[in-house]
């Protein structure tokens, strides 16, 4: 069975940076493309970033592009963000997702192709 499990999340004032951490379990997560997304109240469920297998490509709303370095470490099956610069529009919800198997690098923003999510861990940022 696999697991994702979300940490690191929390509150930090505006300005501020996080590092959001994600374990995985029950695949094998070098064959797994991994993301990050996000969801406040109302709103739907957006990329923060995703990364491909072996790390090599990336990608970043444009919301977070300079702010966000996603990256992973295949031999600990671990994935992780940190976000710099939190502003109060970065509140959310956010969530990791696994992808795959998959066969190529051709790395996809939207939520409905991810196979696999954690519970999310919570990111309030005070102005």
């Amino acid at each position: 069975q696999v697991h994702l499990v979300e940490s690191g999340g929390g509150l930090v004032h505006a300005g501020g940076s996080l590092r959001l951490s994600c374990t995985a379990s029950g695949l094998f997560f070098s064959e797994y493309q991994m993301g990050w997304f996000r969801q406040a109240p109302g709103k739907e469920r957006e990329l923060v970033a995703t990364i491909s297998r072996s790390g090599g490509s990336t990608i970043y709303a444009d919301s977070v592009k300079g702010r966000a370095t996603i990256s992973r470490d295949n031999d600990k099956n671990t994935v992780h963000v940190q976000m710099n610069s939190l502003k109060p529009e970065d509140a959310a919800v956010y969530y990791c997702a696994a992808d795959g198997p998959a066969w190529n690098d051709i790395l996809t923003p939207l939520p409905s192709k991810y196979d696999y999510w954690g519970q999310g861990t919570q990111v309030t940022v005070s102005s």
